[in-house]
């Protein structure tokens, strides 16, 4: 059977014809477009190099060819075609497999028909979305912004961040799911709020929840609510932080920190958009759009176990990483210039300018701990400068040691003084606060004080 006698952006593919018919008139009354059919697996690479499908719905299992392989051939020779994958199957390592092969979704039958609907709509988005981006691959511009005002808070100068800033405007039209990556300290946070301050949803609220503070009792009354007596001490209703982001965004810091366990938990509202609150039996309907941020290497983290790869793909609709500071060279003097004005006026000290060593200096430092530590950084030399030039002097015992090219065995540093030297510097830009110290070095607080022990 095969139907394409019309232009469509949608192939479906099955080989029951009736599935097929019952499809296509489900689409049809969501007010999706009228879709192309075909029941063998065989032509489908064919017809989309002919007719340029946007989207394709593939079965898992048919004859000839089976899903997965049809996928991996759309996506070798159309790979900007998205592919959702509908199978009788609900396996997890299956639902992982297609979506590392390209597949933009993974439905199971008998299919939902608001969830089928909503994963087509948000699949031709995302495949016009990336046709966008196309465009912006060659290097940026801060003046192809549209809506510059919006970053001044992000001070930047480097091309790097200007893609990164056109990234945040194209997908904030969107209401995709988004992942921003990067080191710590980059500004993940402050470039989350900058997608929903641009999105649709700005009227609605930000919320901001810390995935490793998190313990495994607590995950479930702090994400969806309680009602009062749903356990002793609940003496009151409570609003998780779904329901108080209703409407608005839902921003999930260091999601690779979560806790597998909970990560499923997460991935059911996810995939459902419902829950319900502890000790109720009322489903809460979700409507909120969620932005996620790590400092991991999240191919590794899945790697590794400590990410979920469903979840990631459902968190994953799109994906920005923001550069660390030593790859964007211009943008530290013009970073240390603004930290030095606004620390002055805080602390009601005269000076003016950074001196031209200070400047060079900075320019080689590695800065582990991004733009937080060279705020830090010019923040404390501001309380012990004298002058009116912020002087080399004034960092001496906070910035990076440069160490020369070791020209043989005796010249080479041992790990465990270089561990040292980077953890007493962390403390000494901190004021000794652990906490804020393990945030800078980019470990957990308690992997930091396991290093502090022999020290």
């Amino acid at each position: 059977m095969q139907n394409l006698s019309k232009k469509s952006p949608i192939l479906i593919v099955d080989d029951d014809e009736g599935l097929l018919l019952a499809m296509r008139a489900a689409l049809l009354s969501a007010g999706l477009p009228d879709p192309a059919l075909t029941s063998d697996s065989r032509t489908v690479c064919g017809l989309v190099r002919a007719h340029r499908f946007q989207l394709v719905i593939l079965d898992l299992i048919m004859p000839h060819l089976d899903g997965l392989k049809v996928l991996q051939q759309i996506k070798q020779s159309c790979p900007d075609t998205e592919c959702i994958i509908v199978t009788a199957v609900d396996e997890v390592d299956m639902a992982v497999q297609a979506m590392r092969f390209g597949a933009y979704d993974y439905l199971v039958k008998p299919l939902n028909l608001e969830r089928t609907t909503i994963a087509i709509g948000h699949a031709l988005e995302r495949y016009q979305l990336r046709k966008g981006m196309a465009l912006f691959e060659s290097p940026q511009s801060f003046s192809d912004l549209k809506h510059p005002d919006v970053f001044a808070a992000m001070v930047a100068r480097d091309e790097a961040m200007a893609l990164v800033f056109r990234q945040a405007e194209i997908c904030a039209e969107s209401d995709y799911n988004v992942m921003i990556t990067g080191e710590t300290g980059v500004g993940k946070g402050m470039l989350a709020r900058i997608i929903h301050q641009l999105s649709a949803r700005s009227k609605g609220p930000f919320v901001t929840v810390n995935m490793p503070a998190f313990s495994q009792s607590l995950f479930e009354d702090d994400i969806f609510g309680h009602i009062r007596g749903a356990y002793t001490g609940a003496v009151a209703d409570k609003q998780g932080f779904f329901e108080t982001a209703q409407g608005g965004t839902l921003f999930l810091d260091e999601i690779t920190e979560l806790a597998p366990a909970m990560q499923g938990k997460l991935l059911r509202v996810i995939e459902e958009k419902e829950f319900y609150r502890l000790g109720s039996t009322q489903i809460v309907q979700v409507d909120l759009r969620i932005l996620s941020a790590s400092n991991r290497d999240v191919a590794e983290a899945m790697a590794a176990g400590i990410l979920r790869g469903d979840l990631y793909y459902r968190l994953n609709e799109y994906h920005i990483h923001i550069p660390p500071l030593r790859r964007r060279p211009k943008d530290i003097p013009i970073l240390a210039n603004h930290f030095l004005h606004l620390h002055a006026a805080k602390n009601s000290r005269r000076i003016k300018r950074i001196s031209a060593e200070l400047s060079s200096a900075l320019q080689h430092c590695p800065f582990p701990g991004n733009v937080r530590e060279l705020e830090n950084m010019i923040a404390s030399a501001v309380l012990v400068e004298k002058g009116e030039e912020l002087s080399l002097m004034s960092v001496q015992d906070l910035i990076s040691i440069q160490v020369p090219s070791p020209t043989g065995i005796k010249d080479f540093i041992p790990l465990d003084k270089m561990q040292k030297f980077h953890i007493d510097r962390a403390l000494r830009l901190t004021g000794g606060n652990r906490t804020r110290a393990a945030r800078l070095l980019g470990i957990g607080l308690r992997t930091l004080q396991r290093k502090l022990k022999p020290l």
